[in-house]
């Protein structure tokens, strides 16, 4: 995303050329219409990714062992993974503080996300400026009223 916005200052930066007419331009756009378009895959990974983490989070049991937070999904299965915080007294405030860390987390990458997805419409809608779409009102045929006279 930090990429994406460096190539969106440099596109700035070049002197505009109605059609894309010089070879800069249009290596530039492609490049950010490119890279806006992964953005937006990864941040929604990232998002599915902070939000399946999240889940698992709710979902842990913990308990205070020689200054050390344990945590575990499963209690009942012996080979269940278990997840060791470090230096963490209090499992009660590192849970919650995880917990807030991966929402805060899912936020942002919705909002970078939206941004991305909103940088790739506008390429596209500023290259393919009218999109079809609904039906005619008006015949295509002149009227007898509207004939020229030759």
């Amino acid at each position: 995303v930090c990429v994406v916005s460096l190539v969106g200052f440099v596109m700035l930066c070049i002197s505009y050329q109605p059609d894309e007419k010089t070879c800069v331009q249009f290596t530039v756009k492609l490049m950010y219409f490119l890279l806006s378009a992964t953005g937006l895959v990864a941040c929604v990974l990232a998002v599915a990714f902070a939000a399946h983490h999240y889940l698992q989070m709710t979902k842990f049991t913990c308990d205070t062992v020689l200054e050390s937070c344990q945590c575990k999904l499963d209690t009942a299965d012996p080979l269940g993974r278990t997840f060791v915080y470090q230096g963490a007294a209090d499992c009660g405030s590192l849970t919650s503080m995880l917990n807030l860390y991966l929402l805060l987390q899912m936020a942002l990458n919705l909002v970078a996300a939206l941004v991305c997805l909103s940088a790739c419409f506008v390429m596209w809608k500023h290259r393919y400026q009218v999109f079809y779409v609904g039906v005619r009102f008006y015949p295509l045929t002149v009227t007898e009223g509207q004939q020229q006279k030759v």
